[in-house]
């Protein structure tokens, strides 16, 4: 299951997130959002092989206060591919 975690802090690191996410569970992946100088864009992913931990982190961060700020953390949804198109007009 992929976690989002939100409202980080800016001057998170990458591996400040792993640590945050490590004691719930062994993590398949953990990403930091950052933008094209590499900064936080205050936004992060962690996913876990095992839904159970997943949930127990879900459980133990959301609210948590980080770095002065309430941690929110929900699973993750899929991403959207863009604008829906718009259908095309009939008749002419």
């Amino acid at each position: 299951m992929k976690l989002h975690i939100g409202n980080l802090s800016k001057e998170i690191t990458q591996s400040q997130l792993a640590d945050l996410v490590k004691p719930f569970g062994e993590t398949t992946s953990v990403e930091l959002a950052q933008d094209r100088d590499g900064a936080s864009k205050g936004f992060g992913f962690a996913e876990y092989a095992n839904d159970d931990h997943a949930r127990a982190a879900v459980t133990g961060l959301d609210g948590k206060e980080f770095n002065g700020q309430p941690l929110k953390v929900s699973e993750a949804r899929a991403r959207k591919n863009g604008p829906t198109p718009t259908p095309p007009v009939a008749g002419n």
